[in-house]
């Protein structure tokens, strides 16, 4: 007792002489100690060590499952103002170009300072559902499934019939070589109307092209040997041009419809590879949260801990009974202690931000949307039964990229059939029927000779006048006497001697469904990686939440016996400040192991491709398929 009762004083001494040192031995004494830096001049208000950490935040209403399949329907609200009775409004809007501008370039200052000030208690399948509808990122990705369903239709429209028109009219007025040709006059004057209308379709059977021309002609001039003048000559002509080896085949010029059909379903499995991937990232994102919350949490409660040892050690050292040095070494741990808490709330805040950016909950059409408050904590005593084996079926089957790869197989073998197809030589047959008449004024002219007369002439001679006299109507119905036609039969073949373009292109299709062969090859041994990594990963961190758990326990138990040892003299600052680092470290790795096991069962759904379905949401490929009547012959 006589030994204590002298130490205290005697180690008091030997502090106050350290602290008046002459400047020499301070100077000496800093090559092996530097301190730099300064305390603020106006200092962070301390951290708050206890309240709500979450924020005063609302339920939402029950969620509907957000629709997230890409029917064919889809593109409907793209497609108005297109129709014929909106052409003459295009034609209108054609003439001023910057009549409207992009909302997108509208945004005010105002707009941007705005933010909703509410926040939502979301449980993780609310704030997935939400993120769904709003998030722009996803409402990009779906405008790819959309646009193909349009490469769908470029496609059929190759089948679409094609109406022409002509209309025109001509004049010339020469000067005349010949007085008989005129009368007298000096100049020949003509003078031709057309009005020609056709139709032409490609056959979705056999690729050949059939037409059909109806073209009009009235012809006048000032000659005197026109047997007719004015004339009208109709004509309708039957035409078919098919080929008989390149691009021929039964339903062979639909191919590109198929090739397209196939694309679109390639995007609809990316598209849902998206969902898959952003689902998972709203789950990491929710959980971030979580994790954070707590280990703010954790961090509020040392700096507790620490504040209530600072003032403890305060009064030990008025009192005498404890050193300074004890004082200094819990003062040094409480600014860490703070620190850390300031630390804890900036990744908490910035956890919380980007959850709200990608969630977009935002009723109020505000800049910056709605908080989000995770409504669902870590459940580590959630059972888990997956086998391997029933996991990679589950990958080989439901895995959005999979089966877009096994799609980019068949789009790659519709590839090589019609490469074969276009390798072989061009043998086409074209054939032609037509009918023509004629009718109009039909002169007298004089006789030549011996040729027959019919009529007498204005100066009383024998003549000889045309029978096609009459209207452009009588022209019409002379027409349909099938006394004047034409035919016609083209048989032609056309083939690069070497066939260098086609061999090449066909060389190059077929490298690509090798390719894509590979590629998917590669694709299933990565998915068996992710699989077998994700249930290492998930087993792991199950054993691992109970792990920490049990450690955090016993961490607790030792550093309250530690307190008991401290508060009886048997125990240093120092040790009590290291057995709570311990019990602080052991929370905080129970919250991340409990957080990282709900991660790693997001990641397993999504190595198996069923992280839609653990959610209800309901992704079935949509068939592409549609034939508009001018497709189906």
């Amino acid at each position: 007792m006589v030994c204590k009762k002298y130490v205290w004083p005697a180690l008091m001494f030997v502090l106050m002489t350290l602290g008046t040192t002459s400047p020499a031995i301070a100077q000496d004494s800093s090559d092996s100690l530097k301190v730099t830096g300064s305390l603020p001049k106006t200092p962070l208000p301390p951290p708050a060590t206890s309240g709500r950490i979450q924020l005063n935040a609302s339920p939402i209403g029950p969620q509907t499952t957000p629709p997230v399949n890409v029917p064919n329907a889809a593109t409907v609200p793209f497609e108005h103002n297109d129709s014929v009775i909106s052409l003459p409004r295009i034609f209108a809007r054609q003439w001023s170009l910057t009549s409207e501008v992009p909302p997108e370039s509208l945004i005010s200052e105002r707009y941007i300072r705005s933010a909703d000030q509410q926040a939502r208690a979301l449980s993780l399948k609310e704030a997935i559902y939400i993120a769904l509808r709003n998030n722009p990122n996803v409402q990009a990705a779906l405008m790819n499934p959309i646009a193909a369903v349009e490469t769908i239709r470029v496609a059929n429209g190759a089948f679409d019939p094609n109406l022409t028109s002509q209309i025109d009219v001509f004049k010339t007025v020469t000067p005349t070589t010949s007085i008989l040709a005129t009368g007298g006059a000096t100049d020949t004057v003509a003078k031709q109307y057309d009005w020609n209308f056709g139709i032409n379709k490609v056959s979705s059977y056999t690729n050949g092209t059939v037409g059909l021309a109806f073209n009009n002609n009235r012809q006048a001039s000032n000659s005197l040997f026109s047997g007719v003048n004015p004339a009208y000559n109709p004509s309708l002509t039957l035409s078919l041009n098919q080929p008989l080896l390149q691009s021929f085949g039964w339903r062979f010029a639909t191919i590109n419809v198929r090739i397209a059909e196939s694309g679109q379903k390639q995007q609809q499995w990316n598209y849902g590879q998206t969902l898959q991937d952003f689902v998972q990232r709203i789950g990491n994102e929710y959980w971030n949260v979580v994790l954070n919350e707590e280990l703010l949490e954790v961090a509020r409660a040392a700096l507790r801990f620490n504040i209530e040892l600072v003032r403890e050690n305060t009064i030990s050292v008025k009192v005498g009974t404890l050193a300074p040095l004890d004082l200094q070494e819990a003062q040094s741990a409480e600014a860490t202690a703070e620190a850390n808490v300031y630390t804890a709330e900036a990744q908490l805040k910035n956890a919380r931000a980007q959850l709200r950016q990608d969630v977009m909950l935002n009723p109020q059409g505000t800049f910056v949307p709605e908080e989000v408050e995770p409504a669902t904590r870590p459940n580590p005593q959630e059972q888990v039964a997956e086998s391997e084996e029933q996991a990679l079926e589950l990958a080989v089957q439901y895995r959005p990229s999979l089966a877009g790869m096994r799609e980019a197989i068949r789009n790659a073998l519709l590839q090589v059939k019609f490469s074969e197809n276009q390798s072989l030589p061009q043998l086409n047959l074209g054939t032609q029927i037509g009918l023509s008449s004629t009718a109009g004024t039909t002169p007298c002219l004089s006789g030549f000779g011996s040729s027959p007369t019919n009529c007498t002439t204005s100066t009383g001679t024998s003549g000889f006048k045309l029978p096609f006299g009459g209207i452009y109507g009588d022209a019409l119905n002379r027409l349909w006497g099938f006394s004047f036609y034409n035919y016609a039969a083209v048989l032609s073949f056309q083939m690069p001697l070497d066939n260098a373009v086609a061999r090449a292109q066909l060389a190059q299709a077929r490298v690509l469904y090798e390719q894509s062969r590979m590629q998917y090859r590669a694709a299933l041994s990565q998915a068996v990686a992710d699989v077998e990594t994700a249930i290492a990963d998930l087993y792991a961190d199950v054993k691992r939440a109970q792990a920490t758990a049990q450690a955090t326990y016993y961490a607790r138990q030792a550093l309250h016996d530690e307190e008991v040892r401290f508060r009886v003299g048997m125990a240093t600052t120092h040790d009590l400040l290291q057995f709570q680092e311990e019990e602080v470290q052991a929370e905080g790795n129970q919250v991340q192991a409990e957080v990282d096991l709900e991660n790693a069962r997001l990641a397993l759904w999504h190595a198996e491709g069923t992280l839609l379905q653990a959610f209800q949401i309901d992704f079935e490929l949509q068939n592409p398929n549609e034939t508009p009547w001018y497709a189906t012959f």
